[in-house]
């Protein structure tokens, strides 16, 4: 747990290194930032300084509904109505229009516009020209004229044209006709006063009106202020702002003006239309009146309600009274069968029916009493009763009397019946032609009521086309007339252009070291070389040497040239107490996988280092092909021997002391084994048995041995010799050694062909310097800079 506690917190200190790493990268590039940074400023500010600000001007107007209105007198009519309102989107193509833009510009005489020309900038002169241009041709041709020329006015009655800026000039006179390729024109002054344009050049630009139109058309914005809002801005950006104004607010009373006359043109046509129906309605209903008088007077009706109500009322009359006669000429149907009947000749008969005819209930009352009195007697005396058989005398006189009166009230009634039938046909034949009349009648009537009703409706809608001709309102309604919205230019923006200077500023440095360092395969410092070489010792970093530094150490010496050695040099001895070596312990190889990387320099510095603790050094100059410690050597060494390495070794009789230099190199005592002559068998030479004897005394005769040898990848010289080394420093060049060729060293490492290999990262710059340090020796002078050296003076 343990182990893998300390593993995380390795990578988080690791991730927080890299992170400071990269910032460090960009940090350290400050002075590109820096300039960049006041470069695009510096641009920025002239870019401002000779922009033509632009100014925004903006106006609200609201649009009305014409259905609130009475100006469309027959909007109600299917006929005339919209099956739904105009949208505002209509509406803005509308106001939008070539032909509203169109009259806009002829009105704010846009099309001829007047400069005044500086040395970077021309200033547009609205309503501000000193002249103005009067064109002799037709405004169909002028309207279609692109033209530029140039005027200097000389005084108050003179002045020079010239077509182009570096042209010809001529002088005219104002109101002199000028003659062009379209016709004359003729250039007045718009003020008497021209003092203070003396000498001054104007700009005359003419337009065609379309482009302009067009142009204009696509600069204004007219949108609604929210979803489904009746509010519509209406905006336009231009260099003169009050230009903007005036375009934007002739724009809203050309819409007005349009929108006016078309409703006046509306109801006009109205009104004409209402007044022809009026007369062709009027003639009708009198047509239908007429045909209602000679209906009535056809058919003899007053008022069909009425005289139906009458025959209605008749019919019911002469049903009852028929169906009475039916009822009684059935009772009497019935008295007659009893009196009729032989066997019932004694029996009462029915009384009180309500028959119609009074005697036949009189005699049927008596015949009654008189059949009770008979019934009484009876009781008492014999059928042969005189006073029985006068009664029975009597009763038989009255029942003929009644057979006698019966028929003769249904002879009548039959006769009554009879003429109540008729009556009720002739009532009910009136009755069904009762409808057909007032069909027809309701008919001629409902004509009669359409008439009466359009025609009053057409009156009303007269009178309301003639008022909306005097009361014809425009259809938007203006809440902000055209203003500047931002109390300033709306371009450029100085803040967000500084801003955006500021980000670019930023932006194309990082961007150019991004890259740089995505497209960089070489080595920079020690860091580099330990992510690319993981299991090799790094010894330590050499900074890089500037023309104005020294290229070796001294005695003494406190640069930070000095201070990396020494650490280098306290390193190595780590290295080598850490490492078990039984031959050559002291000797020490340098070399590189190519040319260039500063094996030779380090080789110097590093003995002299090592020579400045008073320990005996011996460096050899084994790199045989191309020696460099000579160069280095020869301004601060006299008498050196013409013998060298190459000579020991080619000639027996030439001992090693007879070869070595003892030199005092800035007062530090180094004895210098030289490279010599290049042989021109330089591998065979190093093979034979004369090397193996030179290493052999120098490494017991010596404290340290250093020996520079040739680059291992390029030749094969040092891997021939490597047997003799205790321990290899191998080189690396900050800035230089690509990252893929230490996989030379990797293998050479894997294949323990050179002896206890050590790396070293040589020329790395102060800046780059593992951990990002800039280190030198403990209370080591700074370096003052420039602003401190002229504080200091």
């Amino acid at each position: 747990m343990a182990l893998i506690g300390n593993e995380n917190l390795s990578n988080s200190n690791s991730e927080d290194f890299n992170l400071k790493k990269m910032l460090f990268t960009y940090l350290k590039q400050w002075k590109w930032f820096v300039f960049s940074c006041i470069v695009f400023l510096s641009l920025t500010f002239f870019n401002l300084r000779y922009t033509t600000p632009q100014y925004s001007a903006i106006a609200k107007i609201m649009l009305i509904d014409d259905n609130d209105k009475s100006s469309g007198a027959l909007k109600d009519l299917a006929l005339f109505s919209e099956s739904e309102d105009a949208k505002v989107d209509d509406e803005i193509q509308v106001i939008k229009s070539r032909s509203f833009l169109r009259n806009i510009i002829k009105k704010l005489h846009l099309n001829v516009t007047y400069y005044a020309k500086g040395r970077i900038q021309e200033l547009e002169l609205y309503n501000k020209s000193p002249i103005t241009l009067n064109f002799i041709e037709s405004d169909s041709i002028i309207n279609d004229v692109s033209f530029i020329f140039f005027t200097e006015i000389v005084s108050n009655t003179e002045l020079f044209y010239k077509i182009s800026e570096d042209g010809e000039s001529k002088k005219y006179t104002f109101g002199e006709t000028i003659p062009t390729n379209f016709g004359g024109m003729i250039i007045t002054p718009r003020d008497g006063n021209l003092k203070n344009y003396l000498g001054s050049t104007i700009k005359v630009k003419i337009s065609k009106l379309e482009s302009l139109s067009e142009s204009l058309k696509n600069r204004v914005n007219i949108s609604p202020s929210g979803q489904s809002s009746k509010v519509i801005n209406i905006s336009l950006t231009d260099p003169v702002l009050q230009k903007a104004k005036d375009i934007i607010n002739t724009l809203i009373i050309e819409y007005n003006r349009s929108t006016i006359d078309k409703k006046n043109e509306i109801s006009n046509k109205t009104a004409d239309f209402i007044n022809e129906r009026v007369e062709l309605i009027a003639e009708d209903l009198i047509s239908v009146d007429n045909s209602i008088v000679r209906f009535k007077t056809g058919n003899k009706l007053t008022d069909v309600n009425s005289e139906a109500a009458q025959f209605m009322s008749s019919s019911a009359a002469n049903q009852r009274a028929m169906d009475e006669s039916k009822m009684e000429l059935s009772l009497l149907n019935s008295m007659k069968g009893v009196l009729g009947d032989a066997s019932e000749k004694y029996d009462p008969i029915p009384s009180n029916l309500g028959l119609g005819d009074a005697s036949i209930g009189g005699l049927s009352n008596k015949y009654n009493e008189l059949l009770q009195r008979r019934k009484t007697l009876l009781k008492s005396a014999g059928k042969q009763n005189p006073i029985v058989v006068e009664l029975d005398q009597t009763l038989s006189g009255i029942r003929q009397n009644l057979n006698q009166s019966i028929n003769n009230s249904t002879n009548s009634l039959k006769i009554r019946i009879n003429n109540l039938e008729n009556q009720s046909s002739r009532i009910s034949s009136k009755i069904l032609s009762v409808p057909g009349q007032e069909s027809k009648l309701r008919s001629i009537e409902r004509k009669q009521g359409i008439k009466e009703q359009l025609y009053l409706y057409l009156l009303q809608k007269r009178e309301e086309a003639a008022i909306s001709l005097t009361a014809t309102s425009p259809s938007a309604k203006i809440i902000d007339e055209a203003y500047n919205s931002n109390g300033g230019p709306v371009s450029p923006n100085k803040k967000i252009a500084y801003i955006a200077a500021m980000f670019f500023g930023l932006v194309i440095p990082f961007g150019i070291i991004y890259l740089k360092s995505l497209m960089d395969t070489k080595i920079h410092n020690k860091e580099d070389l330990e992510k690319e070489i993981k299991n090799i010792a790094v010894l330590g970093e050499i900074p890089k040497v500037s023309g104005s530094d020294k290229f070796i150490v001294e005695k003494n010496d406190r640069s930070i040239l000095s201070e990396s050695f020494r650490i280098i040099r306290t390193n190595l001895d780590f290295v080598r107490r850490s490492k078990e070596v039984k031959e050559f312990n002291n000797v020490i190889f340098v070399t590189s996988t190519i040319n260039n990387e500063g094996k030779s320099f380090f080789s110097l510095n590093l003995a002299l280092t090592m020579a400045n603790t008073n320990q005996k050094v011996l460096l050899i100059g084994a790199d045989i092909r191309n020696p460099q410690i000579f160069s280095s050597i020869k301004k601060n060494a006299k008498d050196l021997k013409d013998r060298g390495l190459t000579e020991y070794l080619g000639d027996s009789s030439i001992t090693i002391e007879e070869s070595i230099n003892h030199l005092n190199i800035n007062n530090i005592n180094l004895d210098v084994l030289l490279s010599g002559v290049v042989p021109p068998n330089p591998a065979e030479l190093l093979m034979s048995d004369r090397f193996k004897q030179l290493f052999e005394e120098v490494s017991v005769n010596y404290d340290y041995v250093i020996v520079d040898t040739a680059p291992a990848m390029l030749v094969t010289d040092t891997l021939l010799i490597s047997k003799y080394a205790g321990h290899t420093a191998y080189v690396t060049r900050a800035d230089y050694t690509e990252k893929k060729i230490l996989n030379f060293a990797k293998e050479l490492h894997a294949e323990n062909k050179l002896n206890n290999m050590m790396l070293v990262v040589n020329d790395v710059k102060q800046s780059n310097f593992g951990y990002g340090a800039k280190y030198g020796y403990y209370g080591a002078p700074k370096k003052k800079g420039f602003f401190g050296r002229l504080k200091k003076s």
